[in-house]
């Protein structure tokens, strides 16, 4: 009985040993990989006026052909207005940014005088929340009035996105409405939305589905990490008694 115990204790003591450094490398791999995936206005590129840079998909959510076609677009716009747009994706914030404040820090990067600003619209989207935002510089403002600027972000492009996550289909149509009314056409408007009774689905997002997944390998860890080393260590302790 005593021999029992003592081999209880001492399995409880090398178990500690084992579990407690393991528990910390997880923990610290967690806080060290959240912020990993975050993107900052620092660690964007640099982008001046006037020059051909149209698109930076971050997020990687677009499609070749729909990047080039976006990219011609906007291009063809530059030259036969003087009117420049940019569209960019980003799939997560930095802690504290939203849409909003990350498109106006990336908008006064770009173009830090009032100069450089006027011919200029910037639009952010961030696809883990699908929240987006427009800026645009003084003389483009005279042009895009502000309810069909916050149409075009909140509607033009956000609509197809929520149908399904139709990235591609809603950057180009959002470029289209851009380009149509920037360049003295009649504004299209947004998107037609069909009102659809849904019934209570059980489908998950897919934040919850990477939290799951992530819970379920942190469980399986943890079970293997405990049930090897016991098995271990009774199998030498059968052999040794």
């Amino acid at each position: 009985m005593t021999q029992l115990l003592n081999s209880l204790y001492n399995y409880r003591t090398y178990l500690q040993r084992l579990f407690l450094p393991l528990l910390l490398v997880l923990l610290v791999s967690g806080f060290i990989a959240a912020p990993a995936s975050a993107t900052g206005v620092y660690q964007m590129p640099n982008v001046r006026a006037g020059e051909p840079t149209w698109v930076i998909d971050k997020a990687e959510v677009l499609s070749r052909l729909s990047e080039g076609k976006l990219s011609g677009t906007l291009d063809d716009l530059a030259r036969k207005t003087g009117k420049e747009v940019r569209m960019v994706t980003i799939h997560r914030l930095d802690y504290g940014e939203t849409a909003e404040t990350f498109t106006d820090s990336l908008f006064k990067k770009w173009f830090p005088t009032p100069e450089a600003q006027a011919n200029q619209a910037l639009i952010v989207i961030d696809t883990l929340t699908n929240n987006a935002a427009i800026r645009r510089g003084e003389a483009v403002k005279s042009i895009l009035p502000d309810d069909i600027a916050e149409s075009v972000a909140s509607e033009t492009l956000i609509v197809p996105i929520r149908d399904g996550n139709k990235y591609n289909q809603g950057l180009l149509d959002a470029s289209n409405r851009l380009v149509a009314v920037l360049s003295g056409e009649p504004d299209p408007g947004p998107p037609v939305v069909e009102e659809n009774v849904q019934v209570a689905g059980t489908f998950t997002k897919a934040e919850e589905t990477d939290t799951k997944n992530s819970t379920i390998w942190v469980v399986v860890i943890l079970v293997i990490a405990t049930v090897v080393p016991m098995a271990t260590y009774f199998f030498y302790q059968g052999f040794s008694g």
